[in-house]
């Protein structure tokens, strides 16, 4: 199969860098998969899981949204977070979800709608976490 270069990028670090078969990015308009020889793009980036293929095996990284980039030399991720799912602690993610319901209370508005949007977000980022890891 055809490889690619690919580079994850995050505030933090380069959380990866290297040759890949396919990566799957959750867009904002839609879950998207690219492979070598993709059409050039630029798309946003939505809060959720992200499927890294190299070597055959699939590594599966969170980001909670940021900027994806496909050109001739490859394919750029700029992740406003990027955490690998073999490196997240469950228990705190999930002591996260619980926080921002409570918090939720506080808000009103605006502010409240994009609190539930960020929440559902991360409500279905533990749900695909949680379905990837009892599937392997």
């Amino acid at each position: 199969m055809a490889t690619f270069h690919f580079n994850l990028v995050s505030p933090e670090r380069i959380a990866f860098s290297g040759e890949v078969e396919q990566v799957d990015i959750p867009g904002v308009e839609g879950d998207l998969g690219v492979m070598a020889g993709h059409s050039p793009l630029v798309t946003t980036i939505r809060p959720g899981v992200m499927t890294i293929t190299a070597g055959g095996k699939h590594e599966k990284v969170i980001v909670l949204g940021g900027l994806a980039e496909i050109s001739d030399k490859g394919l750029t991720v700029l992740a406003d977070t990027a955490t690998a799912v073999a490196e997240l602690d469950l228990a705190a993610f999930a002591d996260s979800i619980t926080q921002m319901e409570e918090d939720l209370k506080e808000k009103e508005g605006t502010v409240l709608d994009q609190a539930i949007e960020r929440l559902d977000h991360f409500k279905t980022i533990q749900r695909q976490v949680v379905n990837s890891t009892a599937m392997h």
